[in-house]
């Protein structure tokens, strides 16, 4: 709480003048026509005597006639004074009820909680905006003192600011919770100011509530946004670095298995250490999208299908002690998004679910379209209106805690067993939801269950099939073929030129884009195709596949990474026609991709760096 502004108290000050002024001029007017009604009242007296009792005259030789003028006089004087007196009253009244007119207008329009106490917390009033946020009516907030519906871990510092703006006159600004009528728990920022009697001592506290619960949860959004992007940021780097030296150790591990027959004592430690680098493979792509930096292949996408193919593989990944129950819309508009990775969405919220339920359970998946309106007040502001179709997935299973809520979409993050879980489920669910533009949304109660509300874009247009990129069953043209390789990471160069040269090409190195132009130059003969890692030190290598597309129209590009960013991927999504070869790769799929691109179609072979320039 804290005290009001110096412009606040001077108003107070002028209109408490006011009321003043009206008071003696009506205690003025009380007086005066009380003694004006004596004085008549006692002159009718007198002359009434003089008048019935002819034996009595004590004004002497003065005219009855005279007297009775004297007493209509008096009471002209009376009527003229009683008209002033209203006149005087209506005025009083008039002004009286612009004041209070004034206080109803404000009390019942200002948005903020108003509400006066008595030192001992007995409501004294309290505006009508508390029905407005918190729901309680008038006389159900009488009934209680002013902090029983405060949350009991805040009570202690509302009764401390309190008790200080009682004792030094002067309120500090104080956010606490207080209890909604529905139960939920609003937050609220308070002030106050004093009002003291005519002693100077404070018998009354002015406490002014303004609902900034939208605003916590708006800072709370900003927070763990900052917080994920931060770790995004970090994982993204290390997955990319991760994704180079995974793709030297199954390169060489893969040339060992080539090396030694099956029976050989060493083979199956080679081959636990290729499953291995796969198994790290597969993580680092969770942390690719968690980070939202991997690569993704958007079609047109009916929700209701892919609910329905996930389906046949859920009964075996959570078990029969867990009842699935799809409640899919009949008709569902489309998305735009990776089918794989929506698959994966699903996948990992249905094994969140599982887990939640160790005893068994419901799991409820249900699609609906979804409008959310500018004026919903349910609406998070960071939201953005429009048309979305909704993925929800509901459980029955133990819920989460506030807390746990707050860290589930973290990398590494989870509440199970040590050895039960990598806490990247969630983590790739965020990811993936948020490269695609959408959003997701939980609600969760421990021992209610959780509910997961996924929002994606709606669009127009008719579902697309699936790409499945063609893969050349034989080589023909690697005798004749010439490829420059550019890469930063030496052993990963070394591993793809040996693997490159034992598959019969003709391999120029380079370990950055500056050396590989200058080869380029230096080169007589025909490059065929530019096999180049994306983000390098100085010159990407999309920069380099443009500054070679002059003089090397006829040579083919395929790109490799661990991510793609800048032309290649705005905003990680991959254009049409764009090759990449993602890291950490076989020397199977290394050959399939370099023949594929060699084998390019027609049509896209005669202008084959068109592709990278959109």
């Amino acid at each position: 709480m804290r005290a009001r502004k110096p412009t606040g108290a001077k108003a107070s000050g002028r209109m408490e003048a006011n009321w003043r002024k009206v008071e003696r001029r009506q205690w003025w007017l009380s007086v005066s026509s009380i003694v004006l009604s004596l004085v008549l009242t006692l002159g009718i007296f007198l002359l009434a005597i003089s008048l019935f009792k002819f034996e009595f005259n004590p004004y002497g030789a003065l005219d009855k006639d005279v007297l009775v003028d004297a007493l209509v006089g008096l009471v002209l004087l009376f009527d003229v004074y009683v008209v002033f007196h209203q006149v005087q009253i209506y005025r009083v009244r008039k002004q009286m009820a612009e004041h209070e007119e004034l206080f109803k207008l404000i009390s019942e329009n200002a948005a903020d909680l108003i509400a006066v106490v008595s030192v001992d917390g007995t409501r004294a009033y309290n505006s009508p905006s508390y029905e407005k946020v918190l729901g309680y009516s008038p006389e159900e907030l009488q009934r209680t003192s002013a902090f029983e519906q405060i949350h009991p871990e805040d009570r202690a510092k509302v009764i401390e600011a309190a008790d200080e703006a009682k004792r030094t006159g002067r309120g500090r600004r104080v956010e606490y919770r207080i209890r909604h009528k529905h139960g939920n728990w609003i937050t609220l920022e308070s002030t106050a100011s004093v009002v003291r009697n005519s002693q100077g001592k404070i018998e009354k506290l002015v406490i002014v509530n303004r609902d900034i619960t939208e605003r916590k949860q708006l800072e709370e959004q900003l927070r763990l946004s900052q917080k994920i992007e931060a770790i995004g940021r970090l994982s993204g780097g290390i997955a990319h670095d991760f994704n180079n030296l995974l793709g030297v150790i199954i390169g060489y591990t893969e040339a060992l298995q080539k090396r030694l027959k099956p029976e050989d004592p060493s083979r199956e430690a080679i081959d636990e250490i290729q499953r291995a680098g796969k198994r790290a493979a597969s993580l680092t792509q969770q942390l690719l999208a968690f980070s939202r930096k991997q690569v993704l292949a958007p079609s047109i996408l009916d929700m209701n299908e892919i609910a329905r193919e996930v389906e046949k593989m859920l009964g075996r990944l959570i078990g029969e002690h867990i009842e699935l129950t799809l409640v899919l819309s009949d008709s569902l508009g489309k998305v735009k998004a990776d089918r794989t990775q929506i698959e994966q969405v699903i996948m990992n919220l249905a094994v969140n679910a599982r887990d939640a339920m160790p005893q068994g359970g419901k799991l409820t998946i249900e699609t609906a379209d979804f409008e959310w309106e500018e004026a919903n007040p349910a609406r998070p502001r960071y939201l953005t209106p429009g048309s979305y179709v909704l993925l929800k997935v509901t459980d029955t299973g133990s819920g989460m805690s506030p807390k746990v809520q707050a860290h589930i979409f973290e990398p590494f993050f989870t509440t199970k067993e040590k050895g039960k879980g990598t806490g990247l489920g969630l983590a790739t669910v965020y990811g993936v939801i948020k490269q695609s533009g959408g959003y997701i949304l939980v609600e969760s109660e421990v021992g209610r269950g959780t509910t997961f509300e996924v929002y994606l874009p709606r669009v127009a247009g008719a579902t697309e099939s699936p790409h499945s990129p063609r893969l050349s069953a034989k080589p023909d043209r690697k005798s004749q073929a010439t490829v420059l390789v550019v890469e930063d990471e030496a052993s990963l160069l070394k591993l793809t030129r040996n693997v490159l040269q034992g598959a019969g090409y003709t391999v120029l190195e380079a370990a950055d884009a500056i050396q590989a132009l200058d080869i380029a130059k230096r080169t007589q003969s025909a490059i065929d195709l530019l096999l180049t890692d994306v983000i390098m030190p100085g010159m990407s290598g999309c920069a380099l596949a443009d500054a070679l597309a002059d003089s090397r129209k006829e040579m083919r590009v395929l790109f490799m990474s661990g991510y793609t960013d800048g032309e290649i991927a705005t905003q990680g999504v991959l254009n049409p026609g764009t090759s990449i070869l993602h890291k950490p790769f076989t020397q199977e799929e290394l050959l399939h991709r370099v023949e594929e691109a060699l084998n390019a179609a027609a049509e896209k072979s005669e202008r084959p760096l068109d592709m990278v320039r959109r």
